[in-house]
Parts: C-alpha cells; structure tokens; sequence
C-alpha cells in the first residue's frame, strides 16, 4: 500500500507548512495564548483562505477532503508549528456534528465556518463523566414546544470565543446510556447559560458552563431527539485521529529541536550529541518518532473502516506512550533551557503532554483495546 501523500495534500502541507514557519514563531504564538481571545483572529482568517478548514470537510459538506488522511495532513502541521487556534474544536468536533446532523439552516453555517467567519465549541464532557461519552447529567425537557436545558459542562474548549455552542442533553433513559442523548445547537449569550473561563496550560481557552433553565426551540435540536450518541461517538473518532497527528507533529519538532542543541552545544571542545550516551538515546527517539508515524498511518487509514474504534484505541495509547518519552527525554537532553517561556520545546512540550489528557488517555485507550479485542 502507498502512504505516500496525494498531489493535493502534498500542496496542501508544503502551504500550510511554509505559511506557519513564516508567520507562526515562538514569539508571536506566547502573544496569542496570552491574549484575551486565546487565538489569533488573523490567523484564523489566514488558514481560513488557504483552504486549511475546508480540508476537513467533504465536499457533499463544502469542502474539498475530510477523510482520514486530509486530518492528519492539516493536523500534523499544526503541531509541528505549535498552533493553539481551535480547528479541532471549531471543524472537526462543533463543524463535523452540524455537517452530519443538522438541517438546511443549520447547516449553514458550515460555509460560514468553512470562509472564518464561525466559531463553535462542543459542550459535552462533565465533572463527573470522566472519559466515559454516554455519561450525561446534562437534561433536556419539553416545555410547550421548547426545550428547557439545566446541567452543568466542564472544560468546554473555545466557549467563550464561540458563536454557538453544541450542548449534549438527555432527553430519556439513565445516566450512562447511550440511547436518549440529544445534541442541541445553542446561541452564544442564551439566557441561562453562564461561562466560567479560563486560560489553558498548552494554550487556547475552556470554560465551565451551567445551564440553568436556558430555554432553546425544539428546532434547534440537532438530529433525532435521544440519538445523539452514534454521531458523538464518530465526531470523537475522528477528532482522535486529528490530535494523535497534532501530537506527531509536534513530537517532530521536539526531535529536531533537541538534535540541533545536541550538536550546537559543546563540552570538552565538540558538541555533546557525539558523546555515545546522549547519541544512543537521541536514537532511542527516532525509532520511537517512527512508530508514532506508523501508529498515525494506521488510525488514518482505518477511520471510515469497521476497525476503526480498536485501530484508534491502539494509535492513542502508542501515541500517548510515545509522547510522554518524546517530551521528558527532550527537555532532559536540553537541560533547564527548555523550560524556559521564550524556548519553543517549552510550548511544544506541553502540547504534547496534554494530548495524553483528551478524549481519554494512555491507560483509558488500553483498556478500551482490551476490551474491543476481546469482543
């Protein structure tokens, strides 16, 4: 099989690739994470003209690609720059849940996200849920032909910068069932619907969201009422495949960072990556890099197949195993350098890290893997 990347998203990474090193430095990405928005509307614009977000969509959608490959093309760019703009959030998890179950007017607003101008956020996890997707609190009940929203969402990214939001509800059946979830397409600003926000450690915003009795139509239901589980459950899919490419881009960097210290830094007259130590385990990190490129491949190629949950179960654990080693062994063969706010490993370090901790992590994959294998 060739895994070699199609004309077309080969011109889309060299885009992508000569645009972010040219515009996106360490400099310039500490000022946006600084910022009140947490991203930069410039450079969301940028990406928006390049065609980066209407990759992420079929072209039934309005887009140009939207398969597993095109993700992690567009994604494994992004991490190796470092970009804390909110495409996964905006594209993949708020605009891929609108593209399969919204109707005319609902959707939209993919052309409009597709051009820059929308920004969106899900509202799905809670504080109890952990990483368990049918676990929702969250209620929704009919009310004269509206309905009436009360719970609370923990960790919602790019809340406060959306323009709508995409709340997950239960309208029926137990707290852990999969039956009985509804998605529902909320105005920023509705009346009961408070935000808590906060800065995050790898970049970007989040906030805590309450619902408390925000009154919506029933036409904002998004889909079926109490169906809103499969398609939950392949928007996850897919935005795994997308942060596990983020990650390996961001893994690349961080190796190339470290062997470009490892020759400029010198001890005893020659640069300390001759010494056989720091070179074995700089070594260590190229195998380790490949692997992670292959695990990548896999969960990409196997996105619109029937073995995708247990390929994406086994690409995040390897991938979240992978980057740990990757991060730690960076910042150790730098020294204290790569602590520092104004070294780029700093930054991409922790993006890293804190892929491990969305949508589930190493040890949640694993047991994820064990159990889809034995079924």
């Amino acid at each position: 099989m060739d895994f070699n990347l199609t004309e077309e998203r080969q011109m889309l990474q060299d885009t992508l690739r000569r645009y972010l090193s040219d515009k996106y430095d360490t400099k310039t990405r500490n000022a946006i994470i600084d910022s009140d928005k947490g991203y930069s509307p410039e450079i969301w614009a940028k990406l928006a003209e390049l065609g980066v977000i209407g990759a992420l969509f079929t072209e039934d959608q309005g887009g140009f690609g939207g398969l597993g490959f095109d993700l992690s093309t567009v994604f494994e760019e992004l991490g190796r720059a470092g970009v804390v703009e909110p495409l996964l959030d905006t594209a993949i998890l708020g605009g891929g849940l609108i593209a399969a179950l919204g109707n005319d007017d609902q959707k939209a607003l993919i052309e409009k996200l597709i051009e820059g101008d929308v920004q969106l956020a899900l509202a799905h996890g809670e504080p109890v849920a952990r990483y368990d997707l049918s676990r929702v609190e969250t209620t929704a009940k009919d009310s004269g032909g509206d309905i009436v929203l009360n719970g609370r969402k923990s960790v919602v990214v790019n809340a406060e910068a959306a323009d709508h939001l995409i709340v997950s509800a239960r309208e029926s059946g137990g707290v852990a069932d999969t039956d009985g979830i509804s998605l529902f397409l909320v105005p920023a600003g509705t009346s009961g619907m408070t935000l808590r926000s906060y800065p995050m450690l790898a970049g970007g915003h989040a906030a805590e969201v309450t619902l408390d009795n925000v009154t919506i139509p029933a036409s904002a239901r998004l889909g079926a009422a109490g169906k809103g589980f499969g398609p939950l459950t392949d928007a996850i899919a897919r935005a795994n495949v997308a942060l596990a490419a983020e990650a390996l881009g961001a893994m690349v960097t961080a190796v190339e960072l470290t062997r470009d210290y490892l020759m400029t830094r010198k001890q005893f007259g020659r640069p300390i990556g001759t010494f056989q130590a720091l070179a074995h385990r700089y070594s260590d990190l190229l195998i380790e890099l490949e692997q992670a490129r292959s695990a990548v491949i896999n969960g990409a190629g196997h996105l619109e197949t029937d073995a995708r949950d247990l390929q994406i179960a086994s690409m995040r654990n390897l991938i979240g195993r992978v980057g740990r080693l990757v991060a730690e062994e960076s910042i150790q063969m730098h020294g204290g350098i790569a602590m520092t706010k104004e070294y780029e490993l700093a930054h991409i370090a922790k993006r890293i890290v804190m892929t491990d901790h969305r949508f589930g992590d190493t040890d949640y994959h694993l047991g994820r893997f064990i159990e889809l294998s034995a079924a």
